[in-house]
Formats: C-alpha cells, structure tokens, sequence
C-alpha cells in the first residue's frame, strides 16, 4: 500500500493561507505546479501554458489562467469562480508544502526546486524591490494570521542571516519572514515516489530546456504537435519570456518597482558565490542539516533526473 501525504500542518501568514484548498474542487486532469518560491513558478507555468496551447493562443495570460490559490491577496470565491469556469485543462499555483496540501490522487503535481542559495539571490531581489503599497496589502487585510511582513532589510547580508537561520513557523527553522524553502523541498521529496508526483530541478532546465519540457509533457501527457516544439522552446526561453514580461508575470509586474523587468531579473544561478562569504556559508550547511535528508540535500545542490 502506497504511504499518502497527509496535512500535518495549517500554513497561514501575510501571504497565504493554506485552509484555501479545503474549498477546491478537483478535476480529473487538474495539475497543481508547486515550488517554495523564487524555484521557477512562473517559467513552469508559462511551459505549462504553451504545451496546452502550442500556437501561443492563450485565452487568458498564463498567470491570470493559473491563479496562485493559496494566496490571501484575491478573494477565494473569485478564484474558485474563475477556476470551476475554465474549459481548457487546469494548472493551479501553490508554493505550500505537502504537508500542508489537501492531497488528491487525481490531480498530477509538478514540483520545481532550486539550490536554496541560488532561491535566496532571487528572493532578495523580490523582496527589496517590492512597492511599498504592497506590503500594506498583505499586512492590512484583514485575516492575517501571525506577524506583519517587515520592509527588506537595507543590507543583503541581514536578510541572509534571518532567512538562514530563523523560521517563520513553529516547526520550520528558515525562511523568514516568509517559510522554509528547505522544509518545503524535503515535504516533496519525501513523495517522489508516487506517481502522480514529479519533482523537476531548476539546473536541469537551464542546462537543456526542451529536454525538461518533454520531460514535463510526458509526465502531464500532453500530446504536443511536433511542428509546435521549436516554437514553444523559444517561446519558454529567459530572454523571450523576459521581452513578454507583462504576459507572464504576476498582476503584469505591477506589484515591484520597475514592473515585469524586475520580476524577470537574471534566470541565473551561482550568483551566490560572491556575495556569501564563508561564514555565511556555515549557517547554510547548519541549516540543511537540520532540515534536509543527505540525499534530498544532494538533489537539491546538484539537481539530476528522478
């Protein structure tokens, strides 16, 4: 007998709110794209996107048809109205663990993961560069449960040390002020084994971009027209994604300082090596021994197909 998920946690902040997903209805062929964040959400989704329409012909732009379902920011009524109207196959967004998930062996779930240094150069950018009426949205409205979300520190080496080394929940030790991005990876990786689960590495996908998303087609088994596949591949790539930003990012970029160009910033990993210095680089090995298992840390840093 398969061991199943179970929610053993209730995942609720300035961001999000985990209780969302007990009002979804599923469909048989649902797919829910999950990371923690800054782990390519918004490129999976725009792959997504283009394996269902290979010619391009969205009916909507790839972040408004796969909304974030968690997030507190769009009442759930709207959310859960535009979702049950949509006739095409679904792709949600989560950045939950699984074990905070209302698993369903019905839907195939699309995890992406990326080495948490190369998370953290991504995540200060988003975070520095966030508008300041933003964060009176998420602290404001009304529901938020816990503490309000601070303003980005001046220096990147004070957010690297809390986000290291302090967790946002009872149970996590990383990650704040948002939630562990190890604890979140280690949840997934503890169901790789299940079929209707498939973890992808962020590494991989740059390093060979069609290969990754013929992998990903074959997992959702989309059937992609072979004319259509030199299309989709440049349309997915980092520099014509990037020229689209308006189409691709959330809300169009409009929630960071310099729009979609900000939101799509650099796509690039090792970024880490010169800003982390040694001893910042012992609070992350402390850190992943804490919170991840040695072959889900060995993943993680490296990548490798599963």
């Amino acid at each position: 007998m398969l061991n199943l998920p179970r929610r053993n946690h209730v995942y609720q902040n300035h961001h999000f709110d985990s209780t969302r997903w007990d009002y979804f209805q599923p469909r048989d062929d649902d797919i829910v794209i999950a990371t923690s964040y800054k782990a390519g959400t918004t490129w999976t989704q725009a792959i997504v996107a283009h394996l269902l329409f290979p010619h391009g012909n969205f009916p909507a732009p790839p972040a408004q048809m796969s909304p974030w379902l968690d997030m507190r920011i769009v009442p759930l009524e709207v959310v859960l109205n535009n979702l049950k109207a949509q006739q095409h196959r679904r792709f949600i967004k989560t950045h939950l663990p699984l074990d905070g998930m209302v698993y369903s062996e019905k839907i195939k779930y699309l995890y992406v993961a990326r080495d948490a240094r190369d998370v953290f150069m991504s995540l200060w950018n988003h975070y520095a560069k966030m508008k300041e009426e933003v964060f009176i949205l998420f602290n404001m409205l009304p529901g938020r449960v816990g503490d309000a979300l601070p303003p980005a520190p001046e220096d990147i080496h004070d957010f690297w040390r809390n986000w290291i080394s302090r967790g946002s929940f009872a149970w996590e030790t990383d990650g704040w002020p948002y939630w562990s991005h190890l604890a979140n990876v280690q949840s997934w990786w503890n169901f790789r084994h299940l079929p209707n689960i498939r973890l992808f590495h962020y590494t991989d996908m740059l390093a060979d971009t069609e290969r990754e998303v013929r992998r990903i087609a074959a997992f959702l088994e989309i059937e992609v027209p072979g004319q259509a596949w030199n299309g989709i591949i440049k349309a997915v790539s980092f520099a014509e994604m990037k020229r689209q930003g308006g189409l691709y990012a959330p809300e169009g970029g409009q929630l960071w300082k310099g729009g979609a160009e900000t939101f799509l910033h650099k796509g690039t990993n090792n970024r880490w090596r010169d800003v982390l210095s040694e001893e910042e680089l012992v609070l992350y090995d402390t850190a992943c021994k804490r919170a991840l298992t040695p072959d889900c840390r060995e993943w993680l840093e490296n990548g490798g197909t599963i």
